[in-house]
């Protein structure tokens, strides 16, 4: 028995490091990209996981906007924390889009909507070290068909966050989960690809309908 708990420990640390090193290695490239090319300044920023990693023709939603995607998929808050000044710190964005907390839900029913709320308060006081005045406009975290049984902690987590966004100045806080729910108060199968976890384009319309009066010229 104690053996197979030995293993069981080795195999969750091996895990957690290739997890780590994927996350590494997804930031480099961020970094090799920028000094192959200036990143444009006075940008829409948007880091994540990856809702925003696939969203890879975001630009096509919005004409006439300019985007920098820094979302890496698998991220956390914790991550975009670890990880703040690769992905928002090097950018003179004007306005920032987070779309975050799904992952730190999903990893653990130990995980409170109240733990979201903190680290995302973090994340959010680290921004504001850096940028004062930046618009900060966090996209709710979205009904993931997949992950139906955290939708309560998900409920209450984006509560929490809405109700801080409320209060904070040049902060937003943008529902996309409303949205998303049929009439039956369940999410919306058809909006999402086969793993029920990422979404397809009809997914992605929905999102760039609620977002859009949130962005900033």
């Amino acid at each position: 028995m104690g053996r197979v708990i030995s293993y069981l420990i080795v195999f969750v640390f091996s895990i957690t490091v290739l997890k780590a090193q994927s996350f590494q290695n997804e930031v480099n490239a961020f970094s090799k990209i920028d000094s192959l090319q200036i990143p444009p300044s006075n940008s829409i920023l948007l880091i994540g996981s990856s809702s925003f990693t696939y969203w890879k023709d975001v630009a096509s939603y919005f004409p006439g906007r300019v985007f920098i995607n820094r979302a890496f998929g698998g991220s956390s808050l914790t991550h975009q924390i670890d990880y703040v000044g690769k992905v928002i710190y090097p950018y003179q964005a004007k306005q920032i889009l987070i779309y975050c907390g799904e992952n730190d839900i999903a990893a653990s029913h130990s995980v409170t909507a109240d733990s979201v709320l903190n680290r995302f308060m973090r994340l959010y006081e680290l921004i504001r070290i850096k940028y004062p005045k930046v618009r900060i406009s966090f996209v709710s975290i979205k009904p993931s068909p997949v992950r139906a049984e955290f939708l309560p902690t998900v409920i209450a987590a984006n509560k929490l966050i809405a109700d801080f966004c409320r209060h904070a100045k040049n902060t937003d806080y943008i529902d996309v989960f409303s949205p998303m729910l049929g009439l039956d108060d369940k999410p919306i199968e058809e909006l999402f690809i086969a793993d029920r976890l990422h979404m397809n384009p009809k997914g992605y319309l929905i999102w760039s309908k609620v977002i859009a009066p949130y962005l900033i010229d």
